[in-house]
């Protein structure tokens, strides 16, 4: 894709931000505000300038975190505990493959919640989990009652394998392009709430996931929008942009190659099970790194064991950059998408702007904000982020407003007789229930990651 923005721009981290629309913007049908059954037929620039009108608002950020790398670390170091509590019900499901995801719901009693509630569907940041402060900065909002000047929508964070406390039950981890866990987490939460529209949510590597995934499903994917947060994109080009700096080699890169190593070491047992396993012999390989840059995980581990064959193992991590990038796949996505990033973002120094000329892309670059920072003030003292406003209004746009086509998209599913869920025509993925109803404290790491937050 072209028109890329470097952070080599000379934009100030305080100021508009770029909106970029394709030049036939898709038309959109929107419910009237009379509440009869008729509809309007709006474009989407048209839809985002009248009822998210965040979006185009300055970006203003406090005075003491003034550029990207200040922004940027504040999410690791900054006191989130007693903002935006939020408590989560997980279910544990099984994947045909072996491995497991935890699924964390929230509110944690949604008995009062309609069947028919729109369902924010999230994907966390390179080792993050449902705990991550930029994500609850938004469930809060969303998943808050009306009466209580929420959206009253339902929330569910699909965790990672081996992330926020959940078991890794297979020889293998996950990566930025691996999408199939993905789609299994779909099958199951649009299996479980059959009329809800799922509105798609990503931050950092689960927004190049959900990107990909949108992209690779096309007319068949189950989400019916999606926002993408500080998506890597071309994950080959923005390495090298952290590979060149000196920061964003020995703090940023070191410091996700960081999380990573401890990841991998808190699930070793099941990785080296059996020595002889390609994956395992990879594993050993990553352990004898001393302070690793995120490349130098990649090139040992992620590129053999972040996803299944025939895809993994890569020859190297370059070969993993180019297929797991994002940056070449908006163009078939089919559901409205907005992305924002960062002009000074010091982890994605690279942002495409142009959409792929899809109409119903719409791309957003800030003047600041960092990596998934973009902090201001809330008033009386409170850190807010800018992001959080426009994302609930795109959100608000996207669940009770834009009619969609159809409720239930994806292919047709069934049940086996292992008691797998499954989609017809796609025999290598499928999804049964573990264990659900475990209450989780959204506000609490979990204990003995290691692991930095914000990342």
């Amino acid at each position: 894709m072209g028109a890329v923005l470097s952070l080599t721009s000379k934009l100030s981290a305080s100021g508009s931000p770029i909106i970029h629309f394709a030049d036939k913007p898709a038309t959109l049908r929107v419910k009237k505000s009379d509440g009869s059954d008729d509809v309007d037929e709006v474009s989407i620039n048209t839809l985002l300038e009248t009822r998210c009108p965040s979006l185009f608002s300055d970006f203003k950020p406090l005075w003491w975190l003034p550029n990207g790398h200040f922004q940027t670390l504040y999410c690791v170091v900054g006191n989130f505990s007693k903002n935006d509590l939020i408590w989560y019900s997980r279910t544990y499901i099984r994947v045909a493959e072996g491995g497991t995801l935890g699924l964390d719901f929230t509110p944690a009693d949604h008995s009062k919640i309609r069947d028919d509630a729109p369902i924010v569907v999230v994907q966390h940041g390179l080792t993050g989990g449902s705990y991550e402060a930029y994500i609850r900065a938004i469930l809060s909002r969303a998943c808050a009652p009306v009466e209580e000047g929420g959206l009253g929508y339902r929330g569910v964070v699909i965790n990672f394998r081996g992330c926020a406390g959940v078991p890794v039950t297979s020889p293998l981890l996950y990566s930025a392009g691996h999408t199939n866990d993905t789609r299994n987490a779909l099958m199951y939460i649009a299996h479980k709430f059959p009329k809800a529209p799922l509105l798609g949510l990503g931050f950092s590597l689960g927004s190049n996931v959900i990107t990909r995934y949108l992209g690779e499903d096309g007319k068949v994917a189950r989400l019916h929008a999606a926002c993408v947060l500080a998506c890597p994109w071309d994950i080959r080009a923005n390495n090298e942009g952290l590979s060149t700096s000196f920061l964003g080699r020995h703090i940023y890169s070191r410091g996700m190659g960081s999380n990573l190593m401890k990841l991998l070491k808190r699930h070793l047992h099941v990785m080296a099970q059996d020595p002889d396993h390609y994956v395992a012999r990879a594993a050993a390989t990553t352990l004898k790194l001393k302070n690793p840059t995120l490349e130098d995980f990649d090139q040992a581990f992620t590129r053999v064991g972040g996803g299944p064959p025939p895809h993994f193992p890569f020859p190297d991590s370059e070969a993993y950059y180019i297929w797991g990038s994002s940056h070449n796949i908006v163009d078939k996505i089919t559901v409205p998408f907005l992305a924002i990033n960062a002009a000074d973002d010091p982890v994605v120094s690279h942002v495409p702007m142009d959409g792929g000329g899809n109409g119903l892309v719409v791309m957003e670059l800030t003047a600041g904000g960092g990596h998934l920072g973009w902090f201001q003030s809330g008033g009386q003292g409170y850190v807010d982020r800018w992001t959080t406003k426009p994302v609930i209004e795109w959100l608000k746009l996207f669940g009770d407003d834009v009619v969609h086509d159809t409720i239930n998209r994806g292919p047709p599913m069934f049940t086996d007789e292992a008691g797998f869920l499954r989609e017809e025509g796609r025999p290598e993925l499928g999804v049964r229930v573990l264990e659900e109803g475990s209450i989780i404290d959204g506000t609490a790491v979990p204990s003995k990651t290691g692991t930095l937050q914000g990342l």
